[in-house]
């Protein structure tokens, strides 16, 4: 009996081994379920003269969730206001006056510190029309949000993998989430500037370790 526990406490430990190995990895996905922020960066039509920046609701981004998917588009600005359509008031089929740097992320804190995170998924559809890019990131902000690092990759039809190995320090914001650059447009002029459509899943978390955890529990029931 006391050999039979021994080896089941070895190999109990391997597996609890096995996890902390790779708990300094981790892999997160496009969830509708996570908390969805979103950022707008303004800048003149130079793209290089900054104006403002602030938080917006993730849909005013024109970042909206279906059932199954998430469909990215330009910023819809819905104002006459000269600011945002120069000397014509805005209007439909008019020209945008800034170049909007929107951000749709989810944002975690201290968690995923030192670790090598990895944000994947799978674009469905790309119709975006040459006024408007996208890219998938994940960045590593200071605690004071005064710096940051990031990699990126640009968004098509097919999977997308992006990684990045965090900073160790505490207080550290981890983003992942999706960037569109582009023209702001009136709002029933969203649809001819095309989107992209990305599928969005359960994200996994962390299934394997709460497996191990049940098999912890099991092992002292039986006891």
């Amino acid at each position: 009996m006391l050999l039979r526990f021994k080896i089941f406490f070895v190999t109990l430990s391997l597996a609890f081994a096995a996890v902390a190995s790779t708990d300094a990895d981790v892999t997160v996905s496009v969830d509708s379920s996570q908390n969805w922020r979103g950022f707008m960066n303004v800048f003149e039509t130079d793209e290089s003269t900054y104006v403002f920046g602030q938080e917006w609701g993730f849909n005013d981004l024109s970042a909206v969730f279906g059932l199954n998917d998430l469909t990215l588009g330009p910023a819809p600005i819905g104002t006459d206001d000269a600011f945002w359509y120069g000397d014509t008031a805005g209007g439909p089929d008019r020209v945008g006056n800034k170049f909007m740097d929107a951000s749709g992320y989810v944002e975690v804190t201290d968690a995923f510190g030192g670790m090598n995170v990895t944000f994947s998924g799978t674009v469905l559809s790309d119709s975006f029309t040459s006024a408007h890019t996208a890219v998938a990131y994940i960045r590593d902000f200071a605690p004071d949000y005064s710096s940051f690092v990031e990699n990126t990759v640009a968004l098509a039809p097919g999977d997308f993998t992006v990684s990045l190995m965090t900073n160790s320090d505490a207080g550290r914001h981890v983003q992942y989430g999706f960037n569109v650059k582009g023209v702001n447009v009136w709002p029933d002029d969203v649809g001819n500037f095309g989107n992209v459509v990305i599928r969005a899943v359960p994200e996994p978390g962390s299934l394997s370790f709460l497996g191990l955890a049940g098999i912890a529990v099991l092992a002292r029931r039986r006891r």
